[in-house]
């Protein structure tokens, strides 16, 4: 049976998390008696990483004594990008206390599998702590993970004793950390909470003024592509987005639409998105290792000024020189329903996917 795999925001988070009520006294119980958390199955270990990065490969033997954080996360997905401040900051606190933090990364996209492109995301987030590669997604099967990013709370038997899935719920998961550090060993905890910085793409979502979903330009998983004339999949045409309605997207120019992307056959192609959101992301590469492609952002038929992302001007105006999540608006007053165009001015670039907050 086919896994469903799902990209989790904040609206969408926590099942069995700690009762509200309860969190604040666990850390506190938790130094002189065991942890309340139960009990919620037995860890899946890593067997069948590809490799690890900033570790040799580690076993439940080895962990065994330690508290262990997995982290099920893809470099390009928004919501994974949000968490990891946390989870660093996490790593970094409780390290010598006895907390491992190990990243599971299991790919949505194909080019997620490249370790190239993996090992610059690593370095781009500044992670430092073990991650297990797992493109061939046996880790994810093992652990029977549905969700990015998903985290596994292990205690130091090798139990998961807590679970969150999708960004937020920070406060409850280094409660639940801080327990079963004190139930693991004895000695203080520090009770206190993490308040990582966060760069532009890693700022909570504005989810008072989300109106609009992740949307996918590859056909396998797309829904909301108005195209004129009908789609012609993996073989070039010339398509017009014309007028869109809140969420449709819609392409310009000559593209090849392929089961995970679209590729802009012409320089000058372009596509266009109706949405409402703070923010406005694009997965989107420049379709050759090394290349690099010029693009143009417009909102409304305009440059977009102060409503520009981290990764144009405010003439609109950036570069997409490897394939990841780029930032392309960010809007600076009053969240309203905006028309989104991005014109590739050379030719070859791969668009993937849209992403909001």
């Amino acid at each position: 049976m086919q896994i469903k795999k799902r990209h989790l925001s904040l609206s969408m988070i926590t099942l069995g998390a700690l009762a509200a009520a309860g969190v604040p006294s666990l850390a506190a119980e938790a130094a002189t008696k065991p942890s309340n958390l139960p009990v919620e199955g037995r860890a899946g270990g890593f067997s069948g990483a590809t490799t690890w990065l900033n570790s040799a490969p580690l076993t439940p033997q080895q962990l065994r004594g330690k508290v262990v954080l997995v982290d099920f996360w893809t470099y390009s997905c928004i919501n994974c990008i949000r968490t990891v401040p946390y989870i660093r900051a996490w790593a970094a606190k409780y390290r010598e206390r006895g907390l491992v933090v190990v990243g599971v990364h299991t790919p949505e996209f194909k080019f997620e599998e490249d370790l190239v492109n993996i090992n610059a995301a690593v370095g781009r987030f500044q992670i430092d702590y073990p991650i297990a590669v797992d493109s061939a997604q046996q880790i994810w099967q093992a652990w029977g993970n549905r969700y990015w990013p998903a985290l596994y709370l292990v205690d130091a038997n090798g139990k998961i004793r807590h679970h969150q899935f999708g960004e937020g719920g920070y406060d409850k998961m280094e409660r639940a950390i801080q327990s079963l550090l004190a139930e693991a060993s004895p000695g203080p905890v520090d009770n206190t909470l993490v308040n990582p910085r966060s760069n532009d793409e890693q700022m909570a979502p504005d989810l008072a003024n989300l109106g609009s979903d992740e949307a996918y330009l590859g056909y396998q998983k797309a829904s909301n592509l108005r195209l004129t004339p009908r789609l012609r999949e993996d073989r070039p045409q010339v398509y017009s987005a014309g007028q869109l309605s809140l969420n449709q997207l819609g392409l310009n120019g000559r593209w090849i639409v392929g089961a995970e992307s679209a590729v802009a056959d012409e320089p000058g192609a372009g596509v266009a998105c109706q949405f409402s959101a703070r923010d406005l992301h694009l997965v989107m590469g420049p379709g050759t290792a090394g290349g690099k492609v010029r693009i143009k952002v417009m909102l409304d038929g305009k440059a977009p000024g102060a409503d520009h992302g981290a990764d144009i001007d405010a003439g609109g105006m950036g570069v997409v020189d490897a394939t990841r999540l780029y930032q392309l608006v960010r809007q600076s007053g009053q969240v309203r329903q905006r028309r989104f165009d991005i014109q590739f001015l050379d030719q070859g670039a791969k668009a993937f996917a849209f992403t909001f907050g």
